[in-house]
Protein backbone atom coordinates (compact mmCIF):
# COMPACT_ATOMS: atom_id res chain seq x y z
CA UNK A 1 0.00 0.00 0.00
CA UNK A 2 1.11 3.58 -0.63
CA UNK A 3 1.62 6.13 2.23
CA UNK A 4 3.54 8.93 3.34
CA UNK A 5 5.80 9.13 6.96
CA UNK A 6 6.77 12.25 8.23
CA UNK A 7 9.65 11.84 10.90
CA UNK A 8 12.35 14.31 12.45
CA UNK A 9 9.54 16.14 14.59
CA UNK A 10 10.73 17.28 18.52
CA UNK A 11 11.36 19.66 20.58
CA UNK A 12 13.75 23.35 19.96
CA UNK A 13 14.51 26.36 21.48
CA UNK A 14 13.26 29.63 19.48
CA UNK A 15 16.38 30.48 16.74
CA UNK A 16 17.30 26.75 16.53
CA UNK A 17 16.98 24.35 13.21
CA UNK A 18 15.38 21.29 12.80
CA UNK A 19 14.95 18.67 9.67
CA UNK A 20 11.71 16.83 8.77
CA UNK A 21 12.02 14.00 5.95
CA UNK A 22 9.01 12.09 4.00
CA UNK A 23 9.37 9.17 2.92
CA UNK A 24 6.72 7.46 0.13
CA UNK A 25 6.52 3.94 -0.01
CA UNK A 26 4.73 1.17 -1.70
CA UNK A 27 3.65 0.58 -5.34
CA UNK A 28 4.18 3.77 -6.73
CA UNK A 29 4.97 4.72 -10.65
CA UNK A 30 5.29 8.53 -10.32
CA UNK A 31 5.23 11.52 -7.98
CA UNK A 32 4.61 14.71 -9.17
CA UNK A 33 4.04 18.23 -6.44
CA UNK A 34 5.33 17.76 -2.63
CA UNK A 35 4.79 19.82 -0.17
CA UNK A 36 4.49 20.27 3.78
CA UNK A 37 1.74 22.15 5.57
CA UNK A 38 1.28 22.38 9.44
CA UNK A 39 -1.68 22.71 12.09
CA UNK A 40 -1.38 24.36 15.23
CA UNK A 41 -4.13 23.52 17.96
CA UNK A 42 -7.51 25.22 17.58
CA UNK A 43 -6.60 26.60 13.94
CA UNK A 44 -7.14 25.36 10.06
CA UNK A 45 -4.10 23.56 8.34
CA UNK A 46 -2.35 25.79 6.80
CA UNK A 47 0.31 25.25 3.46
CA UNK A 48 4.27 26.11 4.19
CA UNK A 49 6.16 24.79 1.18
CA UNK A 50 6.05 22.77 -2.09
CA UNK A 51 8.50 21.53 -4.24
CA UNK A 52 7.53 20.26 -8.12
CA UNK A 53 9.23 17.12 -9.47
CA UNK A 54 11.63 19.25 -11.13
CA UNK A 55 12.70 21.42 -8.05
CA UNK A 56 10.97 24.61 -8.35
CA UNK A 57 10.15 25.26 -4.98
CA UNK A 58 7.28 27.97 -3.37
CA UNK A 59 6.97 28.91 0.26
CA UNK A 60 4.52 30.81 2.34
CA UNK A 61 4.95 34.02 3.16
CA UNK A 62 5.52 33.35 6.92
CA UNK A 63 8.44 30.82 6.45
CA UNK A 64 10.33 32.61 3.61
CA UNK A 65 14.47 33.18 4.05
CA UNK A 66 14.08 30.66 7.06
CA UNK A 67 12.82 27.41 5.74
CA UNK A 68 13.90 25.04 2.83
CA UNK A 69 12.25 22.44 0.67
CA UNK A 70 13.92 19.73 -1.17
CA UNK A 71 13.45 16.39 -2.62
CA UNK A 72 15.45 13.24 -3.92
CA UNK A 73 13.21 11.78 -6.79
CA UNK A 74 15.13 8.43 -6.75
CA UNK A 75 14.56 7.76 -2.72
CA UNK A 76 10.98 9.00 -3.32
CA UNK A 77 11.07 11.32 -0.24
CA UNK A 78 10.97 15.15 0.48
CA UNK A 79 12.37 17.69 3.29
CA UNK A 80 11.75 20.39 5.34
CA UNK A 81 15.18 22.17 6.75
CA UNK A 82 13.87 24.52 9.39
CA UNK A 83 16.02 27.31 10.27
CA UNK A 84 15.68 30.62 12.73
CA UNK A 85 12.63 28.59 14.39
CA UNK A 86 9.85 30.53 16.48
CA UNK A 87 6.71 30.04 18.49
CA UNK A 88 4.38 30.32 15.90
CA UNK A 89 6.42 27.56 14.02
CA UNK A 90 4.75 25.14 16.71
CA UNK A 91 2.27 22.31 15.07
CA UNK A 92 1.94 19.20 13.81
CA UNK A 93 3.57 19.25 10.37
CA UNK A 94 2.10 16.96 7.52
CA UNK A 95 3.61 15.80 3.93
CA UNK A 96 1.86 15.70 0.64
CA UNK A 97 2.13 14.44 -2.67
CA UNK A 98 0.41 14.19 -6.06
CA UNK A 99 1.16 10.58 -6.57
CA UNK A 100 0.37 8.15 -9.23
CA UNK A 101 0.37 4.19 -7.82
CA UNK A 102 1.84 1.84 -9.71
CA UNK A 103 -1.95 0.12 -10.76
CA UNK A 104 -4.18 3.52 -9.95
CA UNK A 105 -5.13 7.17 -10.86
CA UNK A 106 -2.90 10.03 -9.63
CA UNK A 107 -4.47 11.50 -6.03
CA UNK A 108 -3.29 13.46 -3.27
CA UNK A 109 -1.88 11.39 -0.54
CA UNK A 110 -0.78 12.83 3.08
CA UNK A 111 1.08 11.54 5.69
CA UNK A 112 0.53 11.00 9.16
CA UNK A 113 1.57 14.18 10.82
CA UNK A 114 5.04 14.84 13.08
CA UNK A 115 4.85 17.47 16.42
CA UNK A 116 7.23 20.55 16.12
CA UNK A 117 7.66 22.39 19.30
CA UNK A 118 9.29 25.34 19.48
CA UNK A 119 9.62 26.82 22.97
CA UNK A 120 10.85 30.02 24.09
Amino acid sequence: QVQLVESGGGLVQVGGSLRLSCAASGSISSIGLMGWYRQAPGKEREWVARITDVGTTDYADSVKGRFTISRDNAKNTVSLQMNSLKPEDTGIYYCNADLRPRWGSRSWYWGQGTQVTVSS
